[in-house]
């Protein structure tokens, strides 16, 4: 007796294939969304009533526009990238609006109205963030053709860096990081520039790792590199200095060098890198400290911000103090939203809406803000560790490891910790060009962890 072969029944393999599980990172995404709605217009409304005393429905309903969009995202997620990350969106949209009702509950102590309110300003650049997001992640159906352009991602960054100093388009504002574009739209390339970095950095790594890690000299426990392997940490060091003499913008200048330090590592997995980055960020600091005067008065600020000198000095400590004493006054519970005095804080919408936030929703408050942070730095890292793709590897770990090292070194300064910088708070503070380029950075990892999840097999190298 003999059995007859079972025949493969193809249409029925292609149904099989085509049959979708339940969405589990999809359905956890969306329970966080409607979370992170929900934080955001409490935090709108407690703003109103502690300022007006009476809830304005108007301007939740424009605030809701950013939650259809956010929406829009999920969807999105769920039919072209349904194994992304479930975690960044829900993160993002709640750091922006709680950032928006910060911004708002400081225009209420104003007179200012409809576009020269920062936070409906702040509400455009929203908008169009989530925008730039969304068609990032419809557009990019696979990440890693990024890597074809490599170096032409290393000139446009360099360009954007540049834009400031063409006659025409520089905008005089302290630091020479502002383009205005027909003297009505202004933003800041840098930060799209190191967005353009970091894919460079990523490609170049890639493509030069295994000289990066030769074996090198053992010195003190640890193999240091071959002299000429330190070309081009020297050369992004040289950058980042021109940054800072140049533009006169310390915290641009370290970032980058501290980004590409960051992926320097984690594609060779030398120590030796980070103990030469750290003594070259020392170095260039105590140069430029003894050198240039702007970065000299930041030094005495951090060193001395209670002299009555410093504080009285034009671009002294005064703003430094105020912040402190706004973060001492909200204690560990805080003073509320809209019961406190942030407005006091020059800049408080923008460089020091961490210690506005600090003020008037406490210790409590700002460590669930840090937690937040750690959340997403940590999920952009996994993402990175999880995948066997190099360039998507160093690339999800250099984005993740910028926004861990924007909230250091804006937080380390506004508490004192580090001297200050002119970065921004991600995600929180005033300023369009930040908010667009860091949504464009959840994008690259939700396409990533997409990638990472659905064929974690694939090597480029």
């Amino acid at each position: 007796m003999t059995s007859a072969p079972v025949a493969a029944d193809t249409s029925v393999i292609k149904a099989l294939r085509k049959l979708r599980v339940p969405q589990t990172q999809r359905n956890r995404e969306l329970g966080l969304l409607l979370f992170a709605f929900l934080i955001n217009a409490a935090a709108l409304a407690l703003v109103q009533l502690g300022t007006k005393g009476a809830i304005d429905s108007s301007f939740l309903i424009y605030c809701s526009a950013l939650d259809i969009l956010a929406l829009a995202i999920h969807v999105v997620l769920r039919l072209r990238a349904r194994d992304a990350d479930p975690f960044v969106v829900p993160i993002a949209t709640l750091l922006s609006g709680v950032g928006i009702a910060m911004i708002y509950r400081i225009d209420l102590e104003g007179t200012s109205q409809g576009w020269d309110m920062l936070a409906v300003r702040q509400l455009v650049w929203c908008a169009i963030a989530l925008a730039a997001a969304l068609a990032v992640v419809i557009g990019l159906r696979n990440y890693r053709v990024l890597f074809r352009y490599t170096y032409i991602f290393g000139f446009v960054g360099i360009g954007l860096l540049l834009l400031p100093f063409v006659p025409g388009l520089g905008v005089e504002a302290g630091a020479d990081v502002w383009v205005s574009i027909g003297g009505i739209v202004s933003f800041q390339p840098g930060e799209l520039a190191k967005l353009a970095l970091a894919i460079f950095f990523a490609g170049y790594l890639v493509r030069t790792r295994e000289s990066l890690a030769s074996v090198g000299t053992r010195f003190l426990g640890i193999t240091w590199p071959r002299a000429r392997e330190l070309g081009p940490v020297l050369v992004i060091w040289g950058v980042s200095l021109a940054i800072i003499v140049l533009q006169r913008d310390l915290g641009t200048g370290t970032l980058i060098f501290g980004m590409f330090i960051a992926m320097l590592y984690v594609a060779t997995g030398k120590t030796s890198w980070v103990m030469i980055g750290l003594t070259l960020v020392v170095a260039g600091g105590a140069i430029a400290s003894q050198v240039l005067p702007y970065v000299k008065g930041r030094f005495q600020n951090w060193l001395n911000p209670f002299d009555p000198a410093n504080i009285d000095a034009a671009g002294g400590s005064f703003q430094l103090v105020n912040g402190l004493y706004g973060l001492a006054k909200g204690g560990f519970m805080g003073t509320g939203l809209g019961q406190g005095r942030p407005w006091m804080t020059p800049l408080s919408q923008s460089d020091y809406i961490f210690p506005s936030l600090g003020e008037e929703i406490g210790l409590i408050g700002v460590f669930a803000l840090l937690c937040l942070y750690m959340v997403f730095t940590s999920r952009g890292v996994r993402i990175g560790l999880a995948g066997q793709d190099d360039f998507g590897k160093l690339l999800a770990t250099g984005l993740s490891f910028t926004i861990a090292l924007q909230v250091f070194i804006m937080v380390g300064g506004v508490t004192r910790v580090i001297p200050l910088t002119g970065l921004t708070t991600p995600f929180l503070a005033a300023g369009g060009s930040s908010l667009v380029a860091n949504w464009i950075i959840v994008a690259l990892l939700l396409r990533i962890s997409d990638a990472v999840r659905s064929r974690p097999r694939v090597v480029i190298g």
